[in-house]
């Protein structure tokens, strides 16, 4: 008897959980999974805006789209910023995030109140938090860093700290690790308060001092949490758009695959040359998913 027939107790809750879970699906399809299976396609057609109103009568192409990526003046430039940016943001994230949870995994008066503060950068908007970026780094005389640094006579005349190759990657490396070490400490605080107390305890009689617990106890008590979450952070900053794009648009040297991606399709209007560059960025993170899966975490 089907699951959708059965008159049993079982059999109602099991017809239930399926009527729960379609509204999911649908939305996961709709919204997921379809648009995925169809930037494939798209990838391997000549689609632009010509023919946006008929894509799925659009010329097959084979690989000349991703031909056409690799061979593009931007894109050796990008791979390279997309790494440096997504690897060294996400390592500052986690120092961040590490040492904020070793603060607040100590009992100290306010400690709700800094746990709070901490959180701010993480819980409000995107938009909001770049603008007040853009607003203390502004390259004139009014902007907060520029007139600090003047009021205190370490510069001799502003600068343009989001309008300088170098310096201009360094603040958006910045605003990364500021804007996302909350999710790190609150990974690590969970984990460093399940530590069993009795092995620092066993180091007290030993001897140990504060920085010997720390990394014979603490960090490989943390070896997991750290690399799960490095792994998260990376394909979370692999794939960010919308940070650089508020901040620099993927100006003096912050041009990342996914503005690159952005620019193919719609500066450019070739939605499958688009398309090509968003399948490479996916290739480039699966390889080092399932290589860092293997070789670090041991899965």
């Amino acid at each position: 008897m089907s699951i959708l027939k059965a008159k049993t107790i079982e059999g109602k809750e099991a017809r239930l959980a399926y009527f729960l879970i379609v509204p999911t699906f649908v939305i996961v399809t709709g919204l997921v999974i379809f648009p995925a299976i169809f930037n494939v396609w798209i990838s391997f057609h000549n689609i632009t805006l010509a023919n946006l109103n008929d894509v799925f009568h659009a010329k097959f192409i084979g690989l000349s789209n991703f031909i056409r990526v690799v061979k593009d003046f931007a894109f050796p430039g990008a791979i390279k910023t997309t790494v440096l940016y997504s690897f060294v943001s996400t390592i500052f994230t986690i120092i961040i995030g590490l040492i904020a949870a070793l603060i607040l995994n100590r009992k100290f008066h306010g400690r709700g109140l800094i746990r709070a503060i901490f959180l701010f950068s993480y819980v409000a908007p995107i938009v909001s938090v770049a603008y007040i970026w853009i607003w203390l780094l502004n390259p004139t005389q009014s902007g907060v860093l520029n007139w600090s640094l003047l009021k205190l006579k370490l510069i001799s005349e502003p600068i343009a700290w989001l309008g300088t190759r170098g310096i201009t990657l360094l603040f958006v490396i910045l605003f990364q690790g500021w804007r996302y070490f909350p999710f790190a400490m609150l990974m690590i605080l969970a984990r460093l308060q399940a530590i069993d107390k009795s092995l620092y305890e066993a180091a007290d009689v030993d001897g140990a001092n504060v920085l010997q617990k720390f990394w014979h106890i603490t960090i490989p008590e943390l070896r997991y949490v750290l690399g799960t979450i490095f792994l998260l952070r990376l394909m979370w900053t692999f794939n960010k758009f919308d940070d650089i794009f508020l901040l620099t648009s993927g100006g003096f040297g912050t041009k990342v695959l996914p503005i690159l991606t952005y620019e193919f399709s719609f500066r450019t209007f070739n939605f499958g040359k688009g398309a090509a560059s968003a399948m490479i960025l996916f290739i480039i993170l699966a390889i080092f998913m399932i290589y860092y899966l293997r070789t670090v975490l041991e899965w």
